[in-house]
């Protein structure tokens, strides 16, 4: 027989089940880089700055840095005259400045390689790059990346394809 007191019982169970059990993230929930920075403004950075996502996944910048603004673009000719470090059939994208507690948003859909900058920080090496599939999948863009004339603190601060596959994200140093 049932009881009232099996019922509350069963119930909180299942409430206690739904509110503390695993967290997942799906591949609708977007996944967060923080765009963050001393309060001095002595150094800027993305968090992570490397991250490997499956086609079809939302990366959404995050301001967090409550002393400056940052943007979040694609390094792409159309932006600023930037060599082309993403995948040729890529849309660019700019998030233009955001200031601290404003987010910006994409899909990325196109396997490949994408770099991006922010840019009045990107001569402070406050650049991320994003792998979206994996090398041996169907539509995979392995294109030479220009290195144009991106400055040294930018080039060093990339992780390697290898390293952001490996670890999934990578985190600031």
């Amino acid at each position: 027989m049932i009881s009232r007191r099996w019922i509350l019982r069963t119930g909180g169970g299942l409430t206690a089940a739904l509110l503390f059990g695993p967290k997942t993230v799906r591949a609708a929930d977007p996944i967060e880089i923080v765009m963050g920075g001393r309060p001095d403004g002595s150094h800027v950075w993305f968090d992570p700055i490397g991250l490997h996502v499956e086609p079809g996944q939302t990366v959404r910048w995050v301001n967090r840095d409550a002393g400056n603004s940052h943007t979040a673009t694609a390094y792409h000719p159309d932006n600023f005259g930037r060599p082309r470090r993403i995948p040729s059939a890529a849309n660019p994208w700019d998030s233009d400045y955001l200031l601290p507690g404003e987010s910006f948003s994409i899909t990325l859909t196109k396997p490949g390689v994408y770099d991006y900058y922010c840019v009045p920080h990107e001569h402070a090496g406050m650049v991320g790059r994003i792998i979206v599939g994996a090398p041996e999948a169907p539509g995979w863009t392995n294109e030479p990346l220009s290195d144009g004339d991106l400055p040294d603190a930018a080039l060093r601060a990339f992780p390697t394809v290898a390293e952001i596959i490996s670890k999934g994200l990578v985190r600031r140093a």
